[in-house]
């Protein structure tokens, strides 16, 4: 692979621990790094030039949580308009008549639409697995369209029969879980730097698996050396649901059953009480906020003003797509930035902080110490921004206006050095016809 440079970008965003913004910047890229960043590199003989003026280069942006294979029921009827519990129930039958070809589908569309965003880093959780569905098919699809991936094995082992919300027919037995848990983990996790595939291990939810499988899950993630996912708190029916059946709130269930630590992250979190805020700074463990999915169920405004103060690791998420329903995290900055402002005032969180936590946040979220920033030695995970479109018409501060005007489309995008957008086109796969392919899936599903 030759070496790029990134040539005279109006500004290139670091995010390094400085929080340098280099105007009139470059970026080199060797063997999938980040060589230099500095003003009037000179191209090393045989590089790639890349022109970057009128262009921002930020960081790529980090998804610490999404359900990619939900881009196939955007905008269902019945779950429309549905609180969590409701909506679950509306898309429970329809998700049972999946399997491997609309995983790996769904997958690669949700995929691309995250790289369109800017995203160079994705976890997904996947977790149920009908008609012969693995979490192969989703490394499948991430490996060919050219994401790094962090896809976790979730579960659901609690049937409508025995109290738990999901039908009977969409769990499955906890040793199978557990062993299919250990064949995934040895296939294909990488624990190396620089790794393109990381696996992680992630129980759909308190309401949908046992006592014994979060603390099995949570003993063998460790054993393996993974990292561990679920949703927690995420609104009252939850809270609620975890005081009744546990007579405990989330947090102190989480705890109790090893679900806190650096090597965990939990989504939501809408429902944080200070203690358990507490909790989470204290042992390190981060937190997926999803922004527009929490606005679109009615879930609240998560915490995040007062997670942030008091240490807790946050990372941007754009949940699934039938509960966004978008999968567009340039646009989950905008509205985390809003919602802290709706409920703490103007001064609540700035354009800069919101950036932050897209990029460098997630990749801490994730466990990640080799992305999420533009200096030296780090991974070659970029996106370039041009803010000569209309979006950004008028703007008087370049950086902020990613956040706050737009674009929210990428122009170029590199993973570990390799092209994956140019000129706002995915360049790995032939988008349109896995578009058209998603559709005749999406009318199958609806006949």
């Amino acid at each position: 692979m030759p070496d790029i440079l990134i040539r005279n970008a109006a500004t290139v965003v670091t995010m390094n621990p400085a929080r340098e913004e280099i105007a009139g910047g470059d970026v080199l890229i060797r063997a999938g790094v980040v060589a230099a960043v500095g003003q009037g590199l000179a191209p090393p003989p045989g590089a790639e030039v890349i022109e970057a003026a009128g262009c921002v280069v930020t960081p790529g942006l980090v998804n610490t949580h999404h359900h990619l294979y939900q881009t196939l029921t955007r905008v269902v009827p019945g779950g429309q308009d549905a609180l969590l519990f409701g909506w679950l129930k509306t898309l429970y039958p329809i998700w049972a008549r999946f399997g491997p070809d609309e995983m790996f589908t769904s997958a690669q569309v949700g995929l691309a639409e995250l790289a369109l965003s800017g995203c160079t880093l994705t976890s997904d959780h996947l977790y149920l697995y009908p008609n012969g569905a693995r979490l192969d098919d989703t490394i499948a699809a991430a490996a060919e369209l050219g994401l790094r991936f962090h896809p976790t094995r979730g579960a659901m082992s609690i049937g409508e029969s025995q109290g738990g919300l999901p039908p009977d027919a969409l769990v499955e037995r906890e040793a199978a879980i557990l062993n299919d848990m250990i064949r995934v983990v040895d296939r294909f996790h990488d624990p190396r730097p620089g790794a393109m595939l990381r696996v992680g291990l992630a129980p759909c939810s308190p309401f949908s698996v046992s006592r014994d499988l979060m603390r099995d899950t949570a003993l063998l993630a460790r054993d393996k050396g993974v990292m561990l996912h679920t949703h927690l708190a995420e609104n009252d029916e939850d809270v609620a649901y975890s005081l009744a059946r546990f007579g405990c709130r989330p947090g102190q269930y989480a705890e109790d059953l090893g679900w806190v630590g650096a090597d965990v992250w939990h989504a939501h979190c809408v429902k944080l009480d200070c203690s358990e805020i507490e909790l989470f700074s204290r042992s390190l463990t981060g937190v997926a906020h999803c922004p527009c999915s929490n606005c679109r169920l009615g879930s609240g405004i998560a915490p995040v003003r007062a997670m942030r103060d008091a240490g807790v690791k946050v990372g941007l998420g754009v949940d699934g797509s039938a509960s966004n329903d978008a999968g567009n995290l340039a646009a989950e900055m905008r509205q985390a930035l809003l919602l802290q402002r709706v409920a703490r005032g103007a001064d609540a969180m700035a354009a800069r902080e919101a950036l932050e936590i897209a990029t460098l946040g997630g990749a801490r979220v994730l466990g990640r110490d080799d992305c999420g920033s533009l200096a030296p030695g780090q991974r070659a995970d970029l996106a370039i921004w041009d803010l000569s479109g209309v979006e950004a018409a008028g703007a008087w501060d370049a950086v902020a206006a990613l956040v706050l005007c737009g674009p929210n489309r990428v122009r170029d995008l590199f993973v570990e050095g390799r092209q994956v957008v140019r000129g706002g086109q995915i360049t790995t796969i032939d988008l349109p016809r896995v578009i058209e392919r998603q559709a005749a899936l999406a009318r199958a599903l609806q006949g």
